[in-house]
């Protein structure tokens, strides 16, 4: 088994999508292992996007993802970060396939629905940014 992080977004949240997209995320195989509702302030959004502080987008990343409250969850499954980043769809919802929680629910590239890890390796560090070790040990 592989895992995985997403964060349903701010806009998620808001937009009261919370249960909508979690539903699409198990019914496409996927095991929900730890999950919280929080809220990042702009420093602790800055920690998690800092691969992305030279970009030009950072700055209104930062402001986006501290805007509301967000759910992060590690999601497990054979194969889970491709199939994940397959499910989402593209970052700009206009260019993502029919289907994809993104071209049915996100509104921008900038506000799009949520966050997936691009790599294993990588989920496992974010996963570590949300969940302590004993938030993340499998149960069952």
């Amino acid at each position: 088994m592989e895992r995985t992080l997403t964060i349903l977004k701010p806009d998620c949240v808001r937009k009261q999508l919370i249960g909508a997209v979690i539903d699409k995320i198990e019914r496409a195989g996927f095991r929900v292992v730890a999950m919280k509702k929080t809220r990042l302030t702009t420093e602790t959004a800055g920690e998690f996007y800092a691969v992305h502080r030279e970009r030009p987008f950072f700055g209104e990343l930062v402001e986006f993802m501290s805007s509301g409250p967000c759910v992060p969850m590690i999601l497990e499954k054979e194969n889970a970060v491709a199939d994940f980043r397959t499910l989402i769809g593209a970052t700009d919802p206009a260019q993502a396939d029919e289907g994809t929680i993104r071209q049915l629910y996100a509104d921008s590239k900038g506000e799009n629905i949520i966050h997936g890890s691009d790599s294993a390796e990588n989920a496992a560090i974010e996963a570590s940014f949300f969940f302590s070790l004993e938030e993340t040990v499998r149960v069952n």
